[in-house]
């Protein structure tokens, strides 16, 4: 009978299966470290065939002393990253990187003892160009690192102490798609010794987009601007802006209008008053029948999005006032028809019948809902609801047969009001826009306040609040023909069409670039 051999057999089995799960645990391991972190491999990351330190090789036709260091801290032979090393791109990139540095140093903005940071810089054409041409202490940094040339780090986050560089670069139009472009400015401001120098490579080349930058900026001097070449068909052409960090913070965009009465009036800044002049003409002469053409005219309107670059701004806000239901114009029209440069904008509904409330509920997440009504100062009001004539036909198609709310001072209302009465708080709307944004913002506003806009606009340009906004999308209220009635005006309203005209042109003739609104 042949001996048992079932004991040196399990054991061979449990032996080998723990060396194949060691294996299983190193090539895991390997693979976070150079696939998911992005870093080198070395053996404290248990990769047991590294690179050795002084590895070289030279980028073939680049120039003299154009040679790249893979070594240790960069990645592992088999990474196509080598080959990126040796590409036509690379060697494209470094060269016009290298230029404009080059010119940087004559004139003197940088220097081979500066030390220098380019932020969102994929693979490091950027730093590399700086050592290159002699600025050693050079550092990149990206979301997934590259090492040497680029370590972990985001533009709106930077891992650096204040006051770390000389000279810090953000090129490849970073900073216009940034998703955070205040904390991305704020970041280069903060990280940047005094009198040290930024230059930033921006795609958007309008004078609205240019001052929307400058606000951003509020540590910084712009000592040059000029227009540049790109070296590739994403970008080609480029808007170079070198800017000086100040000591103290420069009084531009980056502040709320101050709060008080008259004495806040604000100027409209000229490059806002010149998008006015390419806006859509106003209809000067009384439609015979206001619903279609006023309805038509939202289709010839040049929306500022349209005309401009709108991306270096610090936040996107929406403001419906007299907003209705969800759908009447948030969900039909600005959602859908706004251009908003994929930007995402915070929408507030200002709102204050209360039939319209409950419908915001499932909507917080995109909504705030004010649920008051808006006025000149902070009061009780009574609020109407009532028709014209024939308005219920109108209505149905819209919000079921719901008229349209009226405001008045409940001290002024007496028996001057037909329809259902309610008591409502009534808020100070301008002050509330100058408490909410800010110049730095980008703000949209739709107003259709039953006539209440003969009020509010005054107020804004008494606060100073009518800066704030970039773009109004406004309905005047007045005693129009009406739909069901041939040859019969509405008695709702005392203001005629001339005066809502001349409400138009001031606003246009004060650089308020105002559509009208159906």
């Amino acid at each position: 009978m042949e001996p048992t051999t079932g004991k040196p057999t399990l054991l061979r089995n449990i032996l080998a299966r723990a060396l194949l799960f060691g294996v299983f645990i190193i090539v895991v391991r390997f693979a976070y470290v150079v696939t998911i972190t992005g870093e080198s491999c070395n053996l404290g990351d248990f990769c047991f065939f590294s690179l050795p330190q002084n590895l070289n090789f030279v980028i073939p036709g680049a120039g003299a002393g154009v040679s790249a260091v893979v070594g240790n801290d960069v990645v592992p032979q088999s990474s196509p990253r080598r080959d990126l090393y040796t590409s036509k791109e690379w060697i494209k990139a470094v060269h016009f990187y290298s230029s404009i540095f080059q010119e940087l140093i004559s004139e003197g903005y940088l220097s081979p003892h500066s030390k220098s940071l380019c932020i969102e810089t994929p693979f490091g054409q950027e730093v590399f160009a700086l050592k290159e041409i002699g600025v050693e202490d050079s550092i990149g940094i990206f979301k997934k690192a590259a090492k040497p040339l680029v370590i972990k780090g985001e533009g709106h986050q930077l891992p650096f102490d204040d006051n770390t560089f000389d000279f810090i670069f953000a090129g490849g139009a970073r900073l216009d798609i940034s998703a955070r472009p205040s904390d991305f400015a704020s970041e280069i401001a903060r990280t940047l010794k005094p009198e040290g120098f930024a230059v930033v490579h921006i795609k958007a080349n309008d004078t609205y987009s240019f001052n929307s930058f400058l606000d951003l900026f509020n540590y910084c001097k712009l000592v040059k601007m000029l227009e540049i070449d790109g070296f590739d068909s994403s970008m080609p052409y480029i808007r170079e802006i070198v800017l000086k960090r100040e000591i103290e913070i420069l009084d531009r965009g980056d502040r709320k209008i101050p709060h008080g009465g008259s004495d806040n009036k604000c100027s409209v800044p000229g490059h806002k008053r010149e998008l006015v002049q390419k806006a859509e003409p106003l209809i000067e002469e009384e439609p015979l029948k206001p619903w279609i053409s006023l309805k038509r005219n939202m289709k010839n309107v040049k929306y500022l999005p349209s005309m401009v670059d709108i991306s270096f701004k610090n936040r996107y806000v929406y403001v419906d006032v007299g907003a209705r239901n969800y759908g009447s114009s948030i969900g039909s029209w600005f959602r859908k028809q706004y251009p908003k440069q994929n930007k995402t904008f915070h929408v507030y509904a200002i709102e204050a019948d209360k039939a319209f409330h409950e419908q915001y509920e499932s909507k917080k997440k995109f909504v705030t809902l004010l649920p008051y009504a808006a006025w000149v100062r902070n009061e009780t009001l009574s609020f109407e609801i009532n028709r014209d004539p024939g308005q219920e036909e109108v209505n149905e198609l819209k919000d079921k047969g719901r008229g349209m709310g009226r405001i008045q001072p409940v001290k002024s209302s007496g028996g001057e009001l037909n329809g259902e009465v309610d008591a409502i708080q009534g808020f100070d709307f301008a002050e509330w826009l100058k408490n909410t944004v800010t110049e730095r913002d980008f703000v949209v506003m739709k107003m259709d306040v039953e006539g209440t806009e003969f009020d509010l606009i005054p107020r804004l340009f008494e606060t100073g609040a009518i800066c704030l906004i970039d773009e109004i999308f406004l309905e005047c209220h007045y005693n129009r023909w009406q739909r069901c009635c041939p040859g019969q005006r509405s008695t709702k309203y005392e203001k005629n069409y001339g005066q809502c005209l001349e409400l138009f042109t001031s606003l246009r003739e004060s650089g308020v670039l105002v559509h009208q609104w159906w």
